[in-house]
């Protein structure tokens, strides 16, 4: 039995998801919220296999609850499911630990198919999404053939810089509209990934590339 939860701040959509899934047999969707905040506060108590949610929400994003969640292991697998189709969010998404990305409006059948993908280990798109990730792939490996760059994501880099000015973590969010708990989780990755342990560390990092 695959176990779900969903964040998605429309109550009907919401509600009628959770029908769909309830309605297979080898699906339950016990959990359902409208907020991040409630997600963040609750999940970490209620684990499951997949999370399914949408980006833009009332006050904390989707994006935000992912980074939060995926640090507290309480979650396995996780799928956007929203209306974006903007680059940004898009590689923000996929960058901070999603492994699928859904559109709204895809049908019910393929979304079933893809619950059932992403549960085998699989990383289900929309076939637009799907184009999009293929060809920045593209122009990333010509792009960046030859260049000495930092094995960081675009946000990644633009908090360090922003921090290399000097700039507080409440100034970074504020410019950001992230909150100072998603600053602090990107610099964490951050710090990991250049493997080095202060923002001192890191930002000689940067210069030196």
């Amino acid at each position: 039995m695959i176990t779900l939860a969903i964040l998605e701040d429309q109550p009907d959509i919401l509600s009628n998801f959770r029908h769909l899934i309830d309605s297979q047999e080898d699906m339950s969707c016990p959990y359902g919220y409208t907020t991040a905040e409630d997600a963040m506060t609750f999940l970490p108590q209620h684990p499951v296999d997949i999370l399914i949610l949408d980006i833009g929400l009332p006050r904390a994003t989707g994006i935000e609850a992912l980074v939060y969640l995926l640090d507290k292991n309480c979650v396995k697998e996780f799928c956007m499911f929203t209306i974006y189709e903007d680059d940004e969010k898009i590689f923000t998404s996929l960058q901070a630990g999603a492994r699928g990305y859904i559109l709204k409006g895809t049908a019910p059948g393929k979304i079933l198919e893809s619950i059932r993908e992403l549960y085998q280990g699989g990383s289900p798109m929309s076939p637009m999404i799907a184009r999009r990730v293929l060809e920045r792939l593209g122009r990333g490996s010509s792009e960046e053939a030859g260049n000495d760059r930092l094995p960081l994501s675009p946000r990644e880099e633009e908090i360090l810089r922003l921090l290399a000015k000097g700039h507080l973590y409440k100034e970074i969010a504020d410019s950001l509209q992230l909150s100072v708990g998603t600053i602090k989780q990107y610099l964490h990755r951050t710090y990991e990934k250049l493997q080095v342990s202060n923002r001192t560390e890191a930002i000689n990092r940067l210069y030196r590339k």
